[in-house]
């Protein structure tokens, strides 16, 4: 038997991809989460949180990352073509909150330092991919971005920051430490 000649099943209510169900369903798949900052046309920092990131080949050295193409921030980081994916550390909540918001002005009162690429390092991260924009593939809501990357950096060597059932860490539902609302936290991921 082939995979052609099995007619799908039909979805019931249980098994139909509603927004919250492909919510909960991916929430159980335990992933890092990051940081993807740049400098828009007129030079001001922008960023987003954003825990769909991955390595996609060594040679050449290519990365991906998804962001909602009907964000605010991701647009003005795809005009200037290059970005910094700053990866963060179990510690940088506050960092997660900050830019995981649709809400305020992220690098108000943050210390950051321009990066030789020309992009915003952020504090106290595990790593940074320093890249350039090298393809984008839209897909439904959002934009997978494909970056060649320029440069790496290791900060630290401390626990990394999972994302897991709508909280950090993993463990019993009661382990896992939500975000306080300071940002309105995850109201607008990238």
């Amino acid at each position: 038997m082939t995979a052609e000649s099995v007619s799908p099943p039909e979805a019931d209510e249980k098994t139909t991809p509603t927004p919250p169900r492909m919510r909960d369903t991916m929430g159980t798949f335990a992933s890092g989460v990051t940081v993807v900052t740049g400098i828009d046309r007129d030079g001001a920092p922008v960023g987003f949180a954003c825990q769909s990131f991955a390595s996609v080949s060594l040679e050449p050295a290519l990365v991906l990352f998804c962001a909602d193409h009907r964000g605010r921030t991701w647009p003005r980081i795809r005009e200037s073509g290059r970005f910094t994916v700053n990866i963060l550390t179990a510690q940088q909540t506050d960092l997660c909150a900050r830019f995981g918001s649709g809400r305020g002005r992220k690098f108000d009162g943050l210390h950051w330092e321009l990066s030789r690429w020309g992009t915003p390092s952020l504090p106290g991260v595990l790593s940074r991919v320093h890249a350039d924009v090298h393809d984008v593939h839209g897909a439904g809501d959002h934009d997978v971005v494909v970056g060649r990357v320029l440069g790496l950096e290791t900060m630290a060597d401390r626990e990394p920051m999972l994302f897991y059932r709508g909280g950090f860490g993993i463990g019993t539902p009661a382990a896992v430490t939500t975000v306080p609302d300071p940002w309105g936290w995850g109201d607008h991921w990238g």
